[in-house]
């Protein structure tokens, strides 16, 4: 006997932080958020992709044990819902007709009600689901307390065909669970597809995105309803778990909601949130007490300070300036500066000693050379030594500073300034470190541990940026400009575009050249970079994968 119509119905959006793997972790999670929702007088709590198992779960769902893991805490969190309460909609790996599928379950009365598999399964980019998942059958409505409710799992909204099957079969409301990682401009896009899906179905949506980090990957929420006409009826914030309950009513034009909207957060804001929650569950999910870092006066080490700090608080930072013969007094004294304003330790261990006892244990080998490159790598490789020497006997994870301008083209010494757990700026392009400084000594981001006010003196913004490896070093005796740099490798990186096309844009052929040749020559350090949060479309390690031996480059 079917449910009788209904004209009103309280959907409260669950924009939570799962943890992947720690399923017990997750239906803590999901129970709380239940009760606030329950407290709000919400009849169905709506949750992001995968909740239970956290996102994305990759090869962990290839072990049967996680499986069992998986489904009995579904049908612990389906018993909760005998109580009466608010019934849940969330996600799970689940296994269906012998496959494993990544399932949308209806939890209600004590029972999975209703089971909905993803149709779309994303297979590009960072995504790989294909490898693990069964794709389902294109979903029919669920029918719940008399509203045929029109289930989709993430990708499967962007495509037209599921949400016009759904509306076909009589579906009064779009619903969508979702995993999806930010980008610099995926807002706008998830938004636009959403729109489109309303336009297609003339059906009001709903859309609840998680929250969190997970390794290189960071999810900023941003939850959101839209109504059939695509207006925009409620947005939950970007960058914080929530739980919000909207109250929908049926009309003459159907289903539609009020509620707050909260304002999208300006371009920089949104990335050093991104950087900031990233490196904060890095930290915090993977049990480090806190970080260690090289401050050495330049402004990456002092982005990623002020990162820290904001992240962890300044009790869970410990900068190292580590003082060598070319080591300037500015340099000492910005890095002081730096520490002093963010309020977290300092300490000093000169590296001369640990060059002169290298030079001394190779002299015999180097007799003969003049010196290079090499005893420049060493200064670096000191340094990356003393960071994991007090990571080892301490605790705290070593972070690494180097920044995707450097990353690209290879502006970095394997086990030295690339030594490290993770890499906050990995995905930010250098140009990006001077803007995302000058935003940080003008605007305190909500949610951050760290001061207000400045983080950094101007200086460590202005001056020129150096290794300081040799006298008079600076980056641009090695590097084109860091403007022309950054736009070259955006073509080439972001744009896959040919020298040509980058030439046709207005650059120099021969530096297009020579940079696309350190481009991709770097790709085996790449290769050996910790991890780090993801900002653009095409981050290194998981987006973007070019063969080390590679012997295209040389006929460019």
């Amino acid at each position: 006997m079917s449910e009788p119509k209904s004209d009103a119905l309280a959907i409260a959006l669950a924009q939570i932080d799962p943890a992947v793997g720690d399923v017990v972790g997750n239906v803590a999670r999901i129970r709380e958020a239940r009760a606030k929702a329950a407290r709000d007088g919400a009849h169905l709590v709506v949750f992001p992709e995968l909740t239970v198992s956290g996102y994305p779960p990759e090869d962990l769902v290839l072990k049967a044990a996680f499986l069992d893991i998986v489904e009995a805490a579904v049908q612990d969190l389906a018993a909760d819902t005998a109580d009466g309460g608010p019934a849940l909609l969330l996600g799970a790996p689940w296994r269906a007709d012998g496959e494993t599928c990544n399932a949308a379950l209806l939890l209600d009365h004590g029972r999975v009600a209703a089971t909905r598999l993803k149709h779309h399964l994303p297979n590009y980019g960072v995504f790989d689901e294909v490898r693990v998942f069964a794709p389902g059958p294109a979903p029919g409505p669920v029918a719940f307390r008399g509203v045929r409710l029109g289930v989709m799992v993430c990708e499967d909204m962007w495509y037209a065909d599921v949400a016009e099957t759904l509306a076909g079969a009589g579906a009064e409301m779009l619903v969508v669970l979702n995993g999806s990682p930010f980008e610099v401009d995926k807002p706008g896009v998830r938004r636009d597809h959403a729109r489109a899906r309303v336009a297609g179905t003339g059906l009001p949506l709903l859309y609840v995105n998680q929250v969190g980090g997970q390794d290189e990957l960071v999810f900023d929420g941003a939850s959101f309803a839209l109504g059939a006409d695509g207006g925009a009826l409620v947005g939950l914030p970007s960058w914080r778990a929530e739980v919000a309950t909207t109250r929908w009513r049926r009309g003459d034009e159907g289903w539609t909601t009020r509620g707050p909207t909260a304002p999208e957060p300006a371009p920089h804001e949104a990335t050093y949130q991104a950087l900031m929650l990233g490196l904060r569950d890095y930290v915090t999910k993977n049990g480090f007490p806190g970080v260690v870092l090289g401050l050495s006066g330049g402004i990456d080490s002092a982005l990623c300070a002020a990162l820290a700090v904001d992240a962890l608080g300044r009790d869970k930072v410990w900068c190292v300036m580590m003082p060598s013969p070319y080591t300037s007094a500015e340099s000492l004294e910005d890095a002081a500066s730096v520490a002093a304003l963010l309020g977290c330790r300092l300490d000093t261990v000169g590296i001369e000693p640990a060059m002169d006892a290298f030079q001394s244990m190779l002299a015999p080998v180097f007799a003969g050379r003049a010196p290079d490159i090499t005893e420049e790598n060493l200064q670096s490789r000191a340094r990356g030594m003393t960071l994991m020497a007090l990571s080892n006997k301490f605790g705290p994870m070593v972070l690494s500073t180097g920044n995707k301008s450097e990353m690209s083209c290879g502006y970095a010494t394997l086990y030295g300034d690339m030594c490290g757990g993770f890499a906050a700026l990995k995905d930010v392009y250098k140009t990006e470190v001077f803007a995302l400084s000058r935003w940080r000594n003008a605007h305190r981001p909500d949610g951050a541990l760290g001061p207000a006010g400045p983080v950094m003196p101007e200086r460590v913004i202005t001056k020129p940026p150096s290794a300081e490896l040799k006298p008079n070093q600076t980056d641009q005796d090695t590097l084109p400009p860091y403007d022309t740099l950054d736009g070259i490798l955006e073509c080439l990186i972001e744009g896959e575009l040919s020298v040509a096309a980058t030439v046709a844009r207005g650059y120099d052929e021969a530096v297009v050249r020579r940079v696309w040749r350190m481009l991709d020559r770097a790709e085996y350090k790449r290769r050996q970079a910790p991890p780090g949060v993801k900002i653009t479309s095409r981050s290194f390690g998981r987006d973007r994968r070019y063969p080390i031996t590679n012997g295209f480059t040389r006929t460019i």
